[in-house]
């Protein structure tokens, strides 16, 4: 099939997708009249609509949670792990669809949306596994005539609110992990971006038991706040930003529910003087203007060496001059495609102005182009001033900013002048100052020449205003599951 009709296939499925939620194995109409329109980021016309979800949407899709919990939480963790592989395959069948549907309401290209789909399913397939394995101490006598043992528990019915910058990639980041532990999900996708996780959820239909897994669409306003202050709610789970983590942690703390955050980032790229500026140039493309910059990991903060600070300047403005913007719904191939929303381009564009009279220089692009669409170039921001808003706040957009030193503490102070800590990047060839630095750098997750390098063995978690909790990896079982400590008496009556 062509990418042409990929896409046609894919607005007919968002077409298709009347204002509703995903509630108890079907798609039910909302409880209120009010509707969201949905638009291409690449040309700002509409898409389709969604519900904007009420109270009673929430109360209803809990309520199937709750009634699903005894089943699914009494299966074998194989039992759990058979539905959850049937899911991936379902996924890896349906991946031009998937990632057409990412393409279109993201605005991100085909080719980088179909990336992400194998690493959707394997997301799956890894927690259905890691699941039967899980850990726990060894059972023992550890006080006289007494056997303790630990049960790993399902929390309960878990909350989720996901992103918009990888809408499908987010919510497999939290649904694989709650329901391989056994938990059941309420999950309310962006409102930007809610037809990928409404599709995924058709699929799941017949593969998981009804009401495992519920969907509810609407602004964080309502469907959020109604979700955090949920008393039927065990659990509430955020990936966002550092103000949607607050909120979230507010309304939660009114039932004292467990709180899972992921929120923004502002990765340094510490490079010195013997790094390999043509392998680090072609990761600052990938890393740096991937997804047009929308990634709380993004590598758009380098600490230059001042040795090598021009050489770096003139090679990844030459590679980035050439990358090719696209409107996604055209089908044609290009590397940069547009921010999310004419206010995410807006808030990208006042920070580029305030970064130039805070004494920032600008190398490439910085002006907001006309046309349609809502795009921004890849910027360079050379002369960063160390303190400043662009130095340390996240920009979320195609804007790379390099800032200098020359000494290594001075490398390290500037790298961890940051009130986020989700990741960072170090390149050298020098083995004692990778492992220094890793050592030293306050990120969850530090990587030595390369960036945004991701596995799903491996968690990723922050530091700081990055939020708390671990996606991926047996970490993130841990986290949606409780611990029971069990005494049974030993060569005796249990009524002893």
């Amino acid at each position: 099939m062509t990418p042409e009709k990929i896409l046609a296939d894919a607005q007919r499925r968002i077409d298709d997708l009347a204002p509703a939620h995903y509630i108890g194995g079907s798609f039910v109409a909302s409880t209120g009249t009010e509707t969201i329109e949905v638009t291409s980021p690449g040309d700002g016309a509409r898409l389709g609509a969604t519900s904007n979800g009420t109270a009673a949407d929430v109360d209803a899709a809990v309520a199937a949670a709750r009634a699903a919990l005894p089943a699914w939480a009494r299966l074998t963790p194989g039992s759990r792990a058979e539905a959850l592989f049937r899911l991936a395959d379902a996924i890896d069948e349906h991946a031009d669809l998937l990632a057409a549907l990412e393409s279109l309401n993201v605005g991100k290209s085909y080719a980088y949306a179909a990336y992400e789909i194998p690493l959707i399913s394997d997301c799956f397939r890894f927690m259905a596994g890691a699941a039967r394995t899980t850990q726990a101490p060894a059972p023992g006598q550890y006080a006289e005539g007494r056997l303790s043992y630990v049960r790993r528990e399902p929390v309960g019915v878990v909350g989720a609110i996901t992103p918009w910058n990888f809408p499908l990639l987010m919510a497999a980041w939290k649904i694989a992990p709650v329901l391989a532990a056994g938990n059941t999900i309420v999950l309310k996708p962006a409102a930007l971006t809610p037809f990928s996780t409404l599709i995924l959820a058709d699929l799941a239909t017949g593969i998981l038991p009804d009401g495992v897994l519920n969907i509810v669409v609407g602004e964080g306003a309502t469907v959020g706040d109604a979700m955090s202050r949920h008393d039927d709610i065990d659990m509430m789970a955020l990936t966002g930003s550092l103000r949607s983590g607050r909120l979230v942690a507010e309304g939660a703390a009114a039932t004292v529910k467990r709180v899972h955050l992921e929120l923004g980032g502002k990765a340094p790229v510490v490079v010195f003087p013997d790094a390999d500026l043509d392998h680090l140039v072609q990761t600052l493309i990938e890393a740096g203007y991937g997804n047009a910059g929308q990634d709380c990991g993004a590598a758009t903060r380098v600490i230059c060496h001042e040795d090598v600070r021009d050489e770096l300047l003139e090679a990844l403005a030459a590679a980035a001059g050439e990358l090719r913007s696209g409107n996604a719904s055209s089908g044609e191939d290009f590397e940069l495609g547009p921010l999310i929303s004419a206010a995410q381009r807006d808030r990208v564009a006042d920070m580029v102005d305030r970064a130039r009279k805070d004494g920032a220089r600008v190398v490439l692009g910085g002006e907001v182009p006309d046309g349609p669409g809502f795009f921004y170039p890849p910027t360079i921001l050379a002369d960063v001033v160390s303190g400043s808003e662009m130095s340390r706040e996240e920009v979320f957009g195609p804007v790379i900013s390099v800032e200098t030193f020359a000494a290594d503490a001075e490398a390290l102070a500037k790298a961890n002048d940051v009130e986020y800590g989700l990741a960072a990047s170090v390149w050298t060839h020098d083995s004692a100052r990778a492992l220094r630095f890793t050592e030293d750098l306050n990120f969850g997750s530090v990587w030595v020449n390369t960036h945004l390098n991701f596995t799903n063995e491996m968690p990723w978690a922050g530091f700081g205003k990055s939020g708390y909790g671990r996606d991926n990896s047996t970490y993130a079982l841990d986290d949606y599951t409780r611990t029971k400590h069990v005494m049974l008496p030993i060569g005796a009556p249990l009524d002893a």
